[in-house]
Parts: structure tokens; sequence; C-alpha cells
């Protein structure tokens, strides 16, 4: 069975550099989507490990402890870019004077 190991080190550090870059580009140009792509990304890994999970048979069930590992990464991933795409649409917001998607998170904003 082919999983995408994504508690691999040295992928999880190109997935935290790649997402961090992509979080500061959102940032600069100001566009949410760019944030949301990896927001996105995440989910859908999200899903692919747990129907894995679910479909381990006999003869791979040493690797049920990678999934479970992958599958709190993507966890901790998905909040971390959703609180990004949060803050990204914040700042699209302000810069063209419209009205955010959700406002609930201003208290935090002010203090960041």
């Amino acid at each position: 069975m082919f999983i995408v190991n994504i508690a691999n080190p040295v992928t999880l550090f190109l997935l935290v550099l790649a997402v961090a870059l992509l979080i500061f580009l959102g940032q600069e140009i100001k566009k949410s989507i760019t944030v949301a792509i990896p927001l996105f990304a995440f989910l859908a890994l999200l899903i692919v490990h747990v129907v894995q999970v679910a479909t381990l048979t006999q003869d791979v069930v040493n690797l049920a402890s990678t999934l479970y590992k992958c599958i709190a990464i993507d966890f901790v991933f998905i909040l971390v870019t959703f609180l990004s795409y949060l803050w990204v649409d914040d700042i699209e917001a302000k810069a063209n004077n419209t009205k955010s998607i959700d406002n609930s998170l201003d208290w935090f904003w002010k203090e960041i």
C-alpha cells in the first residue's frame, strides 16, 4: 500500500517551509486564496489517510502507527492553515475595504 508519509522529518520540514512561504505570499499580495490552497490540500490528505486506516489489511497492519502520525500532523496543518486563512482574509478585507468572512477573531488579531 502506498501512503503519503508526512511524518518523515525531511518531508515535514519541506511542508512547513512550503506552507510558511504560501502564508507569507498571501500576506504580501493580500489574497486569501493562496492560503486556502494548502488548507484544501491538507483536508484532502486527511481524507486519504483516514480511508487508508479504514481499509488496512492484516498484511500491512504495521503501517497503522505511521498513518496515525500522519493524521495527527494533518490536523495540526489544518489548524494552522485555517487560522492563517482567517488572518489573511482579514488583511485582504481591510485592504479592499470589504467585510471579512468572519470577524469573530478580531480580538485575537489586535493582540498580534
